[in-house]
């Protein structure tokens, strides 16, 4: 990478919050070393993070969401390929750190009009009184300085989420690998959805998908979709989609 210059440098109650960029793409820091977000500058609504190119993979099970919640804006980049991909979709983005939806918008050129709605307010809180209406698709990508948001995995957070989907729609939960396959989890998510998929993204994250109702569709036939929804995407899904199994 090329010498990064820093754009933004700032702190809250939460810690720093900083922009660096290297003249071709543009990331969000929340500490020494943290990559939060990533964009290209020239093509800013297709992701670069492995992780948040693996949580689209809902988007072969809900192939034309009209709602998605987003639970952590950080640098708004799940925001920007949703709305991109998707027309006329209506998205509601909840972020803790005013200051980080400042440098959203500022820095990481986030769409913004009347299908978007960016909240500041607290994900875990937010979330038990939940959207204006259900959401097709929720993804939460809740982390701060420490890491992730303990509270993500907790029995309350995962039961608040599946209320706020709609009865055919999916949850995409970004987690540490170390949480892998962890029976806690697992038994809390059948509790509330019937279809659970997962795959590690070979860069320290495991992303599960969670559907209200199973999913039939055979290999052959998610192929075909991940194609189709590749081109709107601007990435390949195929990669993540051989790596996704099923939690029975």
């Amino acid at each position: 990478m090329n010498y990064l210059n820093l754009l933004h440098d700032s702190a809250d109650e939460f810690g720093p919050i900083r922009v660096y960029d290297d003249g071709k793409f543009r990331i969000l820091s929340f500490a020494d070393g943290d990559e939060q977000s990533r964009i290209k500058l020239a093509t800013p609504h297709i992701l670069q993070h492995e992780y948040t190119q693996a949580m689209t993979l809902t988007l072969l099970f809900c192939q034309q969401p009209k709602r998605v919640g987003i639970l952590g804006l950080g640098g708004g980049t799940l925001l920007s390929a949703f709305y991109h991909a998707i027309p006329s979709i209506q998205i509601t983005a909840v972020e803790l750190r005013e200051e980080v939806i400042e440098s959203a918008k500022m820095y990481f050129k986030v769409p913004q009009g009347k299908r978007i709605q960016i909240e500041h307010a607290d994900a875990q809180e937010y979330i038990k009184k939940g959207f204006n209406r259900k959401v097709d698709i929720l993804m939460t990508d809740l982390y701060n300085t420490d890491g992730m948001e303990h509270g993500v995995l907790e029995k309350s957070f995962i039961e608040n989420c599946a209320r706020q989907i709609k009865e055919d729609g999916w949850l995409a939960l970004n987690c540490w690998l170390s949480h892998k396959d962890d029976p806690h989890l697992v038994s809390t998510l059948k509790a509330s959805f019937s279809d659970i998929r997962a795959l590690d993204t070979g860069s320290g994250n495991w992303v599960v998908l969670a559907g209200k109702i199973k999913n039939e569709m055979n290999s052959k036939e998610l192929k075909a979709i991940a194609q189709k929804v590749s081109q709107q995407l601007g990435f390949p899904l195929n990669k993540w989609l051989s790596r996704l199994y099923t939690i029975e």
